[in-house]
């Protein structure tokens, strides 16, 4: 086919299946198809790039993208034959034709894009007369613009070849999946050869010098560590002096000479507030009377009753006893003395007879006889011991509490180390018990949450029911005491930064709380957990340590009021979580958690 210089297509250069073709869809007959030079070389131009999009690549063993593209327009079928996007159907192999075939090709409709030269058909500047003779045979009775068309096919399926387009995706592909290390290895840095040794002395490389022999290095000693005190009982001999007790025996002298001393057994009265405030006012701390006497931190104390001599025991976490005269001002006024394993957590001396000092550990119950110079063993047990108190005035009978909440009842009298019974009050844990100073049968018991009232002499193993509860406590209650003198009153600490006073006076099955003061108890792992005791000489105030600042001891009336705070800001700069008050003189000690003691005095 050619264009005229008009832009027309000239009948007679058609094909004769082409002006069948043309006849059919045309009434008139041979249609002319007006197009300007610049159209014509505008779908000219289009027709050379879709003949590049449509062109197969002839690759062995590959079925041919050309098909899938014309399946696209047609019918979609895999095979060898396809629809051009006129709806002409294209037949690729060679062979004899059918009937149907026989008429000579109609060049695609005007206005479709086969007619429009956009799929490579329909070419305006093919004259139906390149390419015949390369054809193979077979393919001689194609109109010349088929032959045109399989010539482009040609071409243009060599010219991808000649890319390797096939190739390079198939080694990209490779790259783009190869699995790769996850984990990423440095690179180890060689070290110089020539790198300078740095310069070390013959003594630390420990080589002796020529002539000279090198001095033998004294073998350091193992880290010290305190062997397991053993069952049954033991001598009283400082920690320090093991094998010589000559320079305690000062100390244990004064302990045994002061409590021979018999104490003014007065009728306790309580003064007036006013006059108790000025004797806390009055008392003072001094650098004299600030000692370390154990060496970890403190976990009970325990007073001498003397009125003459100063006299205080010291438990600490690792299971020993500090005994400290407050009157000696030289080394020898305190010695350091092991009966326990562990945290020794009560301690009393007995009320009777004050040459006995009786300390409780996890494990067991022992007395101090400085008659005797030795720690008998009262009372051993499985369970992790946590407090006692006497039940009697002879201190022969003692309440000992459990920390899995049962509570034992001890007789010092008879042989052996059992307890007379064991009772289970219902408590997960018994942090204290404290008998009622009156009514001895009757004994408080502080727990997690719970602060109960019982009768000793209804209890039994199991089923223990209390007289009364002591309801409020929202978290872990740390103590819970009688007032010392009529014992109206229960101060209890509780973990949820509340001190709690309770009117005991009549024991009903549910007393409410007199009063409750806002106090920080949130003393951490690393101090020992406050207990607030009653001051022996003033029925209706009690004395607890503070977390405040300054660092202070704190005493509180009954009523909620802060009468006094003991403090010092040179001397006193730790938390003093345990306090002890002496039952008649003017004295107030508080140990911290370095295992030192201040005394505050008159």
């Amino acid at each position: 086919m050619a264009l005229s210089q008009a832009g027309t297509l000239e009948p007679e250069e058609l094909s004769p299946r082409t002006r069948q073709r043309m006849q059919e869809s045309t009434p008139t007959g041979i249609a002319e198809l007006q197009l300007s030079p610049e159209q014509g070389e505008r779908r000219a131009g289009a027709a050379r790039q879709l003949r590049v999009l449509l062109t197969p690549l002839a690759v062995a063993g590959r079925r041919l993208p050309q098909k899938r593209l014309l399946g696209a327009y047609g019918d979609g079928g895999g095979g060898a034959e396809g629809r051009a996007p006129g709806g002409k159907k294209l037949c690729l192999e060679p062979g004899p034709r059918n009937a149907a075939q026989a008429s000579p090709p109609a060049p695609p409709p005007a206005g479709s894009p086969a007619g429009n030269g956009l799929d490579g058909v329909w070419d305006a500047e093919s004259d139906g007369s390149d390419g015949a003779e390369a054809l193979p045979d077979g393919y001689s009775e194609l109109s010349a613009y088929e032959r045109k068309r399989l010539k482009n096919i040609t071409e243009n399926a060599k010219f991808f070849a000649a890319l390797k387009l096939h190739e390079s995706a198939a080694k990209l592909h490779q790259i783009a999946t190869k699995r790769q290390s996850r984990v990423t290895r440095r690179a180890k840095v060689k070290k110089a050869e020539d790198e300078t040794v740095r310069r070390r002395s013959m003594r630390l490389q420990r080589v002796e010098p020529s002539g000279i022999p090198m001095p033998k290095m004294p073998a350091q000693p193992e880290a010290e560590e305190y062997p397991q005190v053993p069952a049954g009982p033991l001598p009283m001999v400082p920690e320090d002096q093991m094998g010589n007790s000559k320079l305690a025996e000062n100390l244990l002298t004064t302990w045994m000479r002061i409590s021979e001393m018999k104490v003014n057994d007065t009728e306790k009265r309580m003064c007036d507030i006013k006059r108790y405030e000025d004797s806390l006012n009055s008392m003072v701390l001094s650098e004299d009377n600030i000692k370390k006497v154990v060496k970890y931190r403190v976990c009970s104390m325990a007073i001498h009753p003397s009125e003459s001599i100063i006299f205080v025991a010291a438990g600490d976490k690792s299971g020993q006893i500090g005994l400290w005269n407050v009157n000696c001002k030289s080394e020898e006024g305190a010695h350091v003395f092991i009966p326990h394993n562990y945290p020794v957590a009560c301690m009393h001396f007995s009320p009777f007879n004050p040459v006995h000092l009786l300390s409780l550990s996890y494990d067991s119950l022992r007395c101090g006889d400085v008659t005797r110079a030795v720690f008998d063993e009262i009372c051993r047990s499985e369970e992790n011991l946590s407090s006692f108190d006497f039940l009697e005035d002879n201190a022969s009978t003692a309440i000992v509490g459990d920390w899995d909440g049962s509570v034992a009842v001890v007789d010092r009298r008879t042989p052996g180390t059992s307890s007379e019974l064991s009772a289970d009050i219902g408590f997960k844990r018994t942090r204290t018990v404290h008998v009622h100073p009156v009514n001895k049968q009757y004994f408080v018991a502080a727990g997690s949450v719970d602060v109960c009232i019982y009768d000793v002499r209804y209890l039994k193993p199991n089923g223990n029911k209390p007289v009364s509860s002591l309801k409020g406590h929202t978290r872990s209650v740390a103590s819970a005491y009688f007032s010392p003198v009529t014992g109206n009153r229960v101060v209890t600490v509780c973990a949820d930064d509340k001190l709690r006073v309770y009117d005991t006076t009549s024991l009903s099955s549910t007393i409410a709380v007199l009063s409750t003061i806002r106090h920080n108890s949130n003393t951490g792992r690393w101090l020992t957990r406050f207990r607030a005791i009653w001051d022996p000489k003033q029925e209706d105030c009690f004395v607890v340590g503070s977390m405040a600042q300054p660092r202070q001891i704190e005493v509180f009336q009954d009523t909620g009021k802060l009468l006094h705070s003991f403090y010092n800001l040179d001397l006193l700069s730790s938390v003093c979580s345990i306090n002890v008050v002496h039952p008649s003189k003017n004295i107030l000690v508080g140990g911290n958690a370095s295992g030192r003691l201040h005394v505050f005095k008159d």
